[in-house]
């Protein structure tokens, strides 16, 4: 049986896969990938070396994200920890029994909301949580009710942690969507950013039965070993990021592909957080 199935192989081999590796219309091209400054990027490392990479929101969330800027450069966030994972909802990290730091604004004024909706391209369908959405030209998945916009709870983004309004959290502790999308958290937190890398480690850590997901030991804890900016490394040890344009008749392509996929798959409709981060390292 070894020799006929060599030579099936042989054959198979011997024709080129034109039909798999021809480019599609929802292709991206080198012209579409856009480079991520090095200060929005974020660099989570934990004690045992793992990683984790997060894109800020900067333009989107100016005031928590500056907050986070100088929490980072101030290492703030060296020897917190993951202290929360509750299961299908969030994982989160930080100093909830530390002091933050004074340079910091306590309070910065409410970002729940981006003002004006402005998508690249719009999905075909309204949800459950919106009238419309679509993904911005950067690739940032927004939604809106007709009034106003806002940045979506999509698994992996990151909101910042709060107390009862007027308290809209400072920074110093986070969380991101592990399970289901967290859309029922639109318009009541300020999210600040994605993971775009080393979601993996966020969304892979034991589960705690306590209240609200919160670890009854410190044991149970992830320790965090460092918090950085991508632009406070040294320029060799800087993570390098490049986020896809939407802009273009070729993610309107990716969109309507999926929106309308081909037999045998049935349609069912195409919900803002089913789009991926679309962030690759560069090249």
């Amino acid at each position: 049986m070894l020799k006929p199935l060599l030579a099936l192989l042989a054959l198979t081999a011997a024709f080129p896969a034109t039909a798999q590796t021809a480019p599609q219309p929802s292709d991206a091209i080198p012209e579409d990938w856009r480079d991520i400054p090095d200060d929005e990027i974020m660099v989570i490392t934990f004690k045992d070396g793992r990683q984790v990479f997060i894109r800020l929101a900067a333009r989107f969330a100016p005031g928590h994200v500056s907050n986070l800027r100088k929490i980072a450069l101030a290492r703030w966030w060296d020897g917190t920890s993951v202290y929360r994972v509750q299961e299908n909802w969030v994982t989160q990290w930080g100093g909830d029994e530390k002091a933050p730091p004074p340079e910091i604004i306590a309070r910065p004024p409410a970002e729940f909301e981006i003002g004006q909706f402005q998508p690249a391209q719009r999905l075909t369908k309204a949800d459950g949580y919106s009238a419309a959405s679509g993904v911005t030209a950067d690739g940032w998945p927004i939604a809106t009710d007709g009034k106003v916009a806002w940045l979506t709870h999509c698994y992996g983004m990151v909101g910042v942690a709060r107390d009862q309004l007027p308290d809209t959290g400072a920074g110093t502790e986070l969380f991101t969507p592990i399970g289901q999308s967290a859309r029922r958290l639109d318009r009541n937190y300020t999210v600040v950013g994605r993971i775009i890398e080393g979601m993996q480690f966020m969304s892979a850590m034991p589960r705690s039965s306590a209240a609200m997901g919160v670890y009854a030991t410190e044991a149970e804890r992830t320790a965090i070993a460092s918090v950085r900016l991508a632009s406070q490394l040294p320029g060799d040890e800087r993570p390098r990021f490049q986020y896809r344009a939407t802009d273009n008749e070729r993610y309107a392509a990716l969109i309507k592909s999926r929106e309308n996929p081909a037999p045998p798959t049935v349609a069912t409709g195409l919900e803002v957080c089913d789009l991926s981060p679309g962030v690759r390292r560069k090249q």
